[in-house]
């Protein structure tokens, strides 16, 4: 294997994070104890290499171009690499460290894992975690994320998948929609009330909506005047305003059900679910705040 990067590069790429970071060349040769004047040397020896810009400068301050920040993020992430391998190869990483990336949809997001940062962290002080939350299909590798949760596995990702729960679906309706909607008793009803639609991201259709019948499994395709995409819990905020029925998890409406601000419907054909899934590299790549996460968000959403 030939060398690609020699100490001086590598430096380079250092000073160049840290000014990118900091938004100054100044902020960062005071961090990395050099010269202003090193710094931008080193800058430019790198947009001598690459051939392009990666700042734009100004007297007052520099700013990223679009090239820049994608080439920070990827020399920021192989730096992060880098430091977690030296840490496991001298047994430091005995005392989980460093950033966490976690991506995972908006409803799980907001109601099963954000609640329980706080408290992973008060057992790990010294690892910081960045969410990212969204129900879109992001790339696992090239955006940089150490963990994502999902509703299903790909398919020849590489990645271990291992179920967290199956979150147990509900139809819901405000009292005011129930007072002047027709009757409810069996899921052909259905066909005749307002259905809050959610389109998934990954094939712009419209989610069916999943029941028990008879101890078997079923779909309906529903219909309605309303429709949400992006963001499931606009479903949510639409029912408790009057809108119409919508069916979404559980533990996003278990207040709501709790204090009367939405009543559960079709009682007889619930117990229906959607899994949602830990995604992470196999075991020889994960760092010790990677495994710590793992084992800890499984302990405490499979209690």
């Amino acid at each position: 294997m030939q060398r690609q990067f020699d100490d001086l590069l590598l430096g380079s790429i250092e000073l160049f994070c840290l000014a990118a970071e900091l938004g100054s060349f100044t902020s960062a040769a005071a961090a990395a104890s050099v010269t202003p004047a090193a710094v931008s040397r080193s800058v430019a020896r790198l947009e001598k290499r690459l051939g392009a810009r990666l700042f734009v400068r100004t007297t007052r301050q520099i700013r990223l171009t679009d090239l820049g920040r994608r080439y920070f993020e990827q020399c920021r992430e192989a730096l992060r690499q880098l430091a977690d391998a030296e840490r496991e190869a001298t047994g430091q990483q005995a005392t989980p460290a460093g950033v966490l990336r976690i991506s995972m949809p908006t409803p799980y997001g907001h109601y099963r894992v954000l609640p329980l940062l706080a408290e992973f962290r008060a057992r790990y002080p010294q690892v910081t975690v960045e969410t990212h939350l969204s129900n879109r299909n992001i790339d696992f590798a090239d955006e940089g994320f150490d963990l994502a949760i999902r509703g299903r596995a790909p398919q020849d990702s590489g990645l271990i998948a291992r179920k967290i729960e199956d979150a147990e679906l509900v139809v819901v309706a405000s009292p005011g929609y129930l007072r002047t909607a027709g009757k409810l008793k069996v899921l052909d009803d259905l066909l005749n009330h307002d259905c809050i639609q959610y389109e998934l991201p990954s094939s712009g259709r419209n989610l069916p909506w999943q029941f028990i019948r008879d101890g078997e499994s079923v779909e309906m395709v529903t219909r309605g005047n309303y429709g949400s995409s992006g963001d499931v819990l606009a479903g949510v905020t639409l029912a408790r305003h009057g809108a119409g029925l919508f069916q979404t998890y559980r533990f996003v409406v278990e207040k709501d059900l709790a204090d009367g601000t939405l009543k559960e419907l079709l009682i007889p054909y619930g117990g229906a679910s959607r899994p949602f899934i830990l995604l992470y590299p196999h075991a020889r790549h994960l760092t010790s705040r990677v495994r710590c996460f793992v084992d800890f968000l499984i302990e405490r959403l499979q209690a």
